[in-house]
């Protein structure tokens, strides 16, 4: 079989998963939640500038957001290895949905402040951080084991699908009827997902598979099981290069809505049409990585595209026409995406599978923590010395970093040969930010 087969025989297979009744239902459920909470991401930052706030606020309010799951996404991940994971998701979605419709109030009796918008951005990190590892198990709990790969690819390209349509949509509604609107449309896009959550998911925890060693004991310390994954260097040197990553690039999306505004004039349909083509960029980036073979080591591939990211961050700050932006972050959106996508494969293949849970919670542990250390500094930067300049720093950091940690991460030996281990452990292709709806 061609290459080019292969890669049709996978698409196939994806497009038929969608007719299965369960896998379907989920999917769609996921696209309508993950598309308020992009139209929630576009208007709350707008909302924050036309309150007055200033970029150090908006830098904080991304920050508050992430930050929980920088400490605790850890404890997520002992969590989605130990208890009920229906009952986490369905408890804290349910929390999150009372955000958006505290927004909504606050803003139809015109008391809302940025003071206020900045604890629901806390309250609905707090719920993410415990519940994200849980969310990267629903794909494997409802389908094949050989349907896995089909099945998370799928849901890698709803999530960037609604990064495209929910920009769109809080373009139209913040245009037409307000940007309260957004805030309405995400607190009713909880509604679909919590209810499939509740049929779909399986009740009880997950026990190790039959000849597996057993990590099962409720009273083990989560430490216990994150010294055995980080102990190996190619695991500490690959949470090294997307700590990096998400600290030196993640900021030219927390920061777009200033840079749109200040260095472009534009208004909040123009910031819309920029985050829509970040959008684009990961749902590019995951079609392209249906042709990647991931059972070869793709550490060479990983670093050179976060290298790219780097450079889409200084091409947005030097950027001088506003149709040149949209182009940078297409780049820095199809870039991103792939190196965190290929990371945690790595990682989840070279992990056990009750080990698995805590691994995604060291991917995203790293992820947030960079995302929401990074959006506080560059905040403060950008009060210092604008936007554009703070990008350009933050650009030709991020390159000159993951030169530096890609070859000592080059260095490090993997446990075994990749493809035996992908087989043994049936991990997918999948970007650990793309499985949780509002992540």
């Amino acid at each position: 079989m061609t290459a080019t087969h292969g890669r049709g025989a996978r698409v196939r297979q994806s497009l038929a998963l969608l007719g299965s009744r369960t896998f379907g239902v989920y999917w769609f459920a996921s696209l309508l939640s993950n598309i308020g909470f992009w139209a929630n991401e576009v208007a709350q930052p707008w909302l924050l500038l036309g309150l007055g706030a200033s970029s150090f606020l908006v830098g904080l309010d991304s920050f508050v957001g992430d930050a929980p799951g920088w400490l605790l996404t850890l404890a997520g991940g002992f969590l989605a290895d130990r208890y009920d994971r229906r009952k986490i998701i369905t408890l804290f979605q349910t929390i999150q949905m009372l955000c958006p419709i505290a927004l909504v109030v606050l803003i139809v009796t015109d008391t809302v402040q940025p003071w206020m918008i900045i604890v629901t951005s806390l309250v609905v990190g707090i719920t993410d951080a415990l519940s994200m590892p849980s969310f990267q198990t629903i794909v494997p709990s409802i389908v094949r084991r050989d349907q896995i790969g089909a099945g998370l690819a799928l849901s890698s390209t709803q999530f960037n699908l609604s990064r495209v349509l929910g920009p769109g949509m809080a373009g139209l509604l913040m245009a037409g009827a307000g940007a309260v609107w957004c805030f309405v449309a995400n607190a009713a896009s909880y509604i679909p997902f919590i209810l499939v959550a509740l049929w779909i998911l399986p009740r009880g925890r997950v026990h190790a598979a039959p000849g597996e060693a057993t990590h099962d004991d409720v009273h083990e310390a989560p430490s216990a099981g994150l010294r055995t994954i980080v102990g190996a260097p190619h695991v500490r040197w690959a949470l090294c290069v997307v700590a990096a990553l998400c600290f030196l690039c993640s900021p030219l999306l927390t920061f777009c809505p200033i840079l749109v505004r200040d260095a472009f004039g534009g208004s909040g349909a123009a910031f819309s049409i920029a985050v829509s083509a970040f959008g684009v960029g990961g749902l590019l980036g995951g079609i392209i990585l249906l042709g990647v073979d991931t059972d070869r080591d793709q550490r060479r591939l990983t670093v050179a595209l976060a290298v790219a990211c780097g450079g889409a961050v200084v091409g947005a700050g030097l950027a001088r026409a506003f149709w040149l932006l949209p182009v940078v972050l297409v780049i820095a959106g199809a870039t991103l995406s792939m190196t965190n996508t290929l990371i945690n494969t790595l990682l989840q293949v070279t992990s056990s599978p009750s080990r698995r849970g805590q691994t995604i919670s060291l991917v995203m542990f790293a992820m947030r923590g960079g995302m929401a250390l990074g959006s506080l500094a560059t905040g403060a930067m950008v009060g210092i010395v604008g936007v554009r300049t703070a990008l350009v720093v933050n650009g030709v950091l991020a390159m000159a970093a993951q030169l530096t940690l890609g070859a000592l991460w080059l260095r490090s030996r993997l446990p075994e040969d990749i493809g035996a281990l992908h087989e043994r452990n049936g991990v997918p292709l999948a970007d650990p930010m793309t499985a949780s709806p509002h992540c």
